[in-house]
């Protein structure tokens, strides 16, 4: 047997802690003096305090931590129960991530407010291209929506070209437009150059996309959630200049290597006189 002390330093695990557990019914000591209050504990015990430390690092309370041991639950079920709950705290983290990046380009916006790089700007026809797309909706135009749409649209659209034997001709493009019925929905459009279709049958759209007789173009480097900063000086620099803009921005996507934060897009936004 060991004593508490011992038996803490074994576990990894502090005496008040084991004092607490022992005071809650999770984990009693196998004897305890009656004269002096002494714990002691078996080596055996160690496989339910290792339970009980990594069920409380995955977010269960103790209460649920007692329930959960008290069904005496076998070694796989235990495991498939930790897998689970390893993955809602990924989940989380990863969201929690995306949440974190969307406030770093909004202070980025904030920061950069009141400079206007006119010499990144560039106003320019763009030619007609013809591209095959597929589309779907985002419930907004926030990084937020757009990226959780956008991502797959263009997995599946590759997967679909290679199967259809179509050999992309030139970079990817997305277009936006209001969702039918407005309330703030958009329509994606993950779009990649193409020469021509693949004689028909193809599980994608051939669009021939028109050109835009004037646009205000800027270069944007990274992410694409860290776009508003980017985005928002093109509108700065639109209204400034004395123009009006016509539409969506086109995102025309120069270089997309694994690495994101090498990603370098150009936005596209049409524009008439005010």
């Amino acid at each position: 047997m060991f004593t508490i002390g011992d038996f803490a330093r074994h576990g990894r695990v502090s005496v008040r802690m084991l004092r607490h557990y022992d005071a809650i019914g999770l984990l009693r000591p196998v004897r305890t003096d009656p004269v002096s209050g002494y714990r002691f504990y078996e080596a055996g015990q160690l496989a339910r305090l290792n339970r009980v430390i990594a069920l409380k690092e995955l977010g269960f309370t103790l209460e649920q931590v007692r329930s959960i041991l008290d069904e005496r639950l076998g070694t796989e079920e235990l495991r498939g129960m930790l897998r689970l709950r390893r993955a809602e705290l990924e989940d989380a983290v990863a969201a929690a991530t995306a949440r974190l990046a969307r406030v770093e380009a909004r202070l980025r916006t904030i920061e950069s407010e009141g400079r206007m790089p006119t010499e990144d700007i560039v106003v320019r026809s763009i030619p007609p291209v013809r591209v095959a797309e597929l589309t779907g909706i985002a419930d907004g135009f926030g990084p937020e929506h757009i990226g959780p749409v956008v991502q797959p649209l263009y997995d599946e659209l590759c997967r679909r070209l290679e199967r259809a034997g179509v050999e992309p001709a030139g970079p990817g493009i997305a277009w936006y437009e209001g969702a039918p019925g407005g309330g703030g929905a958009v329509v994606v459009h993950a779009g990649i150059t193409v020469a021509s279709g693949a004689g028909g049958g193809e599980d994608f759209e051939i669009v021939d996309l028109p050109g835009i007789e004037q646009a205000a173009t800027i270069v944007h480097r990274g992410p694409m959630d860290r776009v508003m900063p980017t985005a928002q000086a093109l509108a700065r620099w639109i209204d400034t200049a004395g123009h009006r803009s016509a539409g969506y921005a086109r995102e025309l996507y120069l270089e997309c290597p694994q690495d994101r934060e090498k990603w370098v897009t150009e936005l596209q936004e049409p524009i008439t006189p005010a």
